[in-house]
């Protein structure tokens, strides 16, 4: 893995050769844990620079736009595959054949349903909780409920609970929504595809039988495929984490949803549709526009251009054309919010300014256009968000423990407090 070092002169003056690693992809890794033997440590805030783990899921290439799960390129797998292939493609490593395929989709079958007391444990919330609040507490309490399958050093137990989280996340995030609404919870339905399954757990009223539109079934396929999983971002790290302690899978998940709950991570497509609504109107777009490009000016247009991605979102492409398909089904193009996307992407996609800086529409910038059309509110974008995730999240916390080097997370720290002083007694202070 390694057959070369970089040499590095510690303050003391003594060298340290570091071992180099040399991934099957990405940029040459510097092996530094030798340097706290020799009295120091690294800085590097939000880790921007640090290797977390060892890990073979996801990489990613922001310069080139570049996104693969275990090897595949994300569109070619969006477009050509469904959610469910992709889930065993991330827990197993390859594409399944037909034979474990079936296995595969009748072992999440076998998972849907919920312990029915934690329906009641709904009840507990209030109507008008936000339901990622709801969906931290009932995927961590999934742990009260499923004993049998808590052993972390038990590999069928993993199993288990991986196939638990992965049918189960659905069904509670359906039951978030329709507490919200004070509709009855549906019950899964196993002849369904595991994206048609949610949109009927979602929005099925048992006074009609009457499917998901098969438009929209392909287009929220799509979403889960496309987010689920993103290498070592923020919610993921949360997860390994929390895992590296021992924690239980379900109160992994759980950090990992209420780490994605933070704004500045899972709402930027509920941002992007604020902004939409904000702008309101085709006429106030060359206004907000002018606003974009002027530094001084605090407003940002969202859902243009990625943090990671300095080229095209790789996602962008086939969430653009599950976009119009969505618009087109559900009769949307005269809505006056889906004109101002409409527009805005025209202007994005042709506009210099935005062309020179590469500021394309992003996965976010249709998801969300996407979700609104089929009628999803937009408190629940982030639990769709977290619903996708979770197979990611799932597979990433398996690989870290079957890790044999893996260790307990304990980042250390620049220390800048007051150095080692007395205690002063209350009457001299």
């Amino acid at each position: 893995m390694t057959d070369k070092t970089a040499k590095l002169t510690l303050p003391s003056g003594d060298t340290l050769e570091l071992p180099v690693y040399t991934p099957t992809l990405g940029k040459e890794v510097l092996d530094v844990t030798q340097l706290v033997k020799n009295g120091v440590f690294t800085y590097d805030p939000g880790f921007m620079s640090t290797a977390s783990c060892e890990s073979k899921i996801t990489y990613i290439d922001g310069e080139k736009g570049t996104l693969l799960y275990r090897g595949y390129a994300i569109d070619e797998l969006a477009s050509n595959s469904d959610f469910m292939e992709v889930a065993y493609l991330l827990l197993h490593g390859e594409l399944p054949n037909e034979e474990e395929t079936k296995d595969f989709l009748a072992e999440i079958n076998n998972h849907t349903m919920l312990h029915e007391q934690l329906a009641q444990f709904f009840k507990g919330f209030r109507r008008d909780a936000h339901p990622m609040a709801v969906m931290v507490g009932v995927v961590g309490a999934l742990s009260a409920f499923y004993h049998d399958s808590l052993d972390i050093t038990n590999p069928e137990h993993r199993r288990k609970s991986a196939f638990r989280l992965i049918a189960k996340v659905p069904t509670i995030a359906a039951m978030c929504y329709r507490y919200s609404m004070g509709f009855p919870f549906i019950y899964p339905r196993n002849e369904m595809s595991y994206a048609e399954n949610f949109l009927n757990q979602m929005f099925a009223m048992p006074s009609e039988d009457k499917r998901p539109d098969p438009v929209l079934v392909r287009a929220m396929d799509r979403i889960f495929t496309l987010h689920a999983d993103h290498e070592q971002n923020c919610s993921t790290s949360t997860v390994r984490l929390a895992g590296s302690s021992g924690a239980n899978p379900f109160a992994c998940i759980a950090s990992g949803i209420a780490s994605l709950w933070g704004p500045a991570h899972g709402g930027a497509n509920e941002a992007c549709l604020r902004m939409l609504n904000e702008i309101g109107d085709v006429s106030r777009i060359p206004e907000f526009i002018e606003r974009a490009k002027d530094k001084n000016d605090p407003f940002r247009l969202m859902g243009f251009g990625h943090r990671v991605y300095k080229n095209f979102d790789p996602r962008a492409k086939v969430m653009r054309e599950s976009a119009h398909e969505v618009l087109e089904a559900m009769g949307c193009q005269d809505d006056p919010i889906f004109k101002v996307a409409m527009e805005l992407e025209r202007i994005a996609l042709e506009d210099e300014y935005f062309v020179s800086k590469k500021l394309y529409p992003n996965v976010d910038f249709y998801s969300g256009i996407i979700l609104q059309a089929i009628g999803i509110p937009t408190n629940m974008f982030t639990v769709i968000f977290a619903l996708a995730r979770t197979v990611g999240w799932v597979a990433q916390w398996a690989e870290m423990i079957s890790e044999p080097n893996q260790k307990i997370g304990r980042p250390r720290q620049l220390y800048n407090g007051s150095t080692e002083r007395a205690f002063v007694p209350m009457d001299k202070r």
